[in-house]
């Protein structure tokens, strides 16, 4: 048997601002061509089919056209339930979709439900295990002292065993959790709220693979014990993973076989780095002008509408950060400022976020700075005050 393990889908995520449905879609539509391509049985969602558990409609019709491409191969199709999705509403009609091959595993009653599907060695056992939060899972799972995840998780899969030893044959878990010595690639939602959150890879054993959803990036933590990783990058963390499935075949015996299918890039990611002039006019940078584009500027004065300039050229540009030059790298806080006068220190913060304050600015600096130690009062001129007042407005607006 064959077998397609995907996940992490996160339909109707945004990036910085910017909606991703066009590119998900994409996404789909090649999973589909490698389920083509490979001759796939099966398709596994291991979980955050979605990105909230209250889809918007746009995600939703993606979501549909996407399992309607990879119901077309033939392929049968499993999926569970993540810590994004709503089980209720992900679940919704399981019974009816399982008729035309969408099998959806999103509550703990379904755990010892197994999808059984069947090749020419014989029958396999799909089981789905979605999210299990401690808090609440622990109550179904009959083990009211639970606090973790490695707890629930542990009593779900002592379910699946007991299921499987009623009926021997070769076995699929479908999972989305935390594994230890996996790592995050920062893109991820904690699910440690209830409890620690990594469970150990020997959680799982007993089964021929495990199918896990959660991190974002691919990783093999045990031969039969993978993460697919997301369907797209969704931080600037993950500019240089290889978005992938992997091909999982069994033969009598069961494991038979691993293999990597990348997915083709949808749109690139890059982080810049120099003056905003040197990013709108240097020719090393034409590769990114059609990527997703984070921006550090470092210009010795912020620019003004950075990103509408940046935009000329980088049409898909997401993020711009101004990082001042010359700060004293390598020197603390702490170093920076010992000895200095308050005054100073906030004429050099001002510095920092603007430009250096001019005569005026400083005089209402040391205005407000003797009125807070309780100092008698010096007259600024009222012209100087007005205009500070006006400038540093029309600056924080910019």
């Amino acid at each position: 048997m064959r077998i397609l393990h995907t996940s992490d889908w996160h339909l109707g995520r945004t990036f910085h601002g910017v909606e991703l449905l066009d590119d998900q879609a994409r996404a789909l539509s090649h999973i589909a061509r490698i389920v083509v391509e490979e001759s796939a049985d099966v398709v596994v969602v291991a979980g955050d089919v979605y990105d909230r558990s209250v889809p918007p409609a746009d995600a939703v019709r993606v979501y549909d056209r996407g399992l309607a491409e990879i119901a077309a191969t033939g392929a049968q199709i499993v999926i569970t339930s993540g810590n994004h999705d709503s089980p209720t509403r992900l679940g919704a009609g399981s019974s009816f979709a399982a008729a035309g091959g969408l099998h959806l595993r999103t509550s703990i009653t379904s755990i010892t439900d197994p999808v059984v599907l069947a090749d020419r060695f014989g029958p396999v056992a799909v089981y789905g295990i979605p999210y299990l939060e401690p808090d609440t899972a622990r109550r179904d799972l009959e083990i009211e002292d639970a606090r973790s995840h490695a707890q629930v998780l542990g009593a779900a899969m002592d379910r699946v065993r007991a299921d499987l030893a009623t009926r021997p044959m070769r076995s699929v878990v479908v999972a989305h959790a935390f594994v230890v010595g996996a790592a995050a690639s920062g893109s991820e939602r904690s699910i440690s709220v209830g409890g620690v959150e990594t469970v150990g890879a020997e959680t799982f054993s007993g089964v021929d693979y495990v199918a896990l959803g959660h991190l974002h990036s691919p990783q093999v933590i045990g031969e039969a014990v993978r993460y697919s990783g997301s369907l797209l990058p969704y931080s600037f963390g993950e500019r240089s993973d290889h978005k992938s499935v992997w091909v999982v075949e069994l033969d009598a015996d069961g494991l038979a076989d691993v293999r990597p299918r990348e997915l083709p890039v949808v749109r690139g990611l890059s982080s810049l780095r120099g003056t905003l002039d040197e990013l709108l006019t240097d020719p090393r940078y034409a590769d990114a002008e059609d990527d997703y584009v984070e921006a550090t500027l470092t210009d010795a004065v912020r620019p003004v509408d950075a990103m509408r300039a940046l935009r000329d050229r980088f049409r898909h540009a997401v993020h711009v950060t101004w990082e001042r030059p010359n700060l004293g790298e390598g020197v603390d806080y702490r170093e920076r400022v010992h000895g200095r006068p308050d005054a100073e220190i906030i004429a050099a913060f001002v510095a920092d976020v603007r430009d250096a304050p001019r005569p005026g600015e400083r005089a209402w600096i040391e205005r407000a700075l003797r009125a807070v130690v309780g100092e008698p009062d010096s007259e600024v001129p009222d012209g100087e005050l007005a205009l500070f007042d006006i400038d540093l407005g029309v600056r924080e607006s910019a």
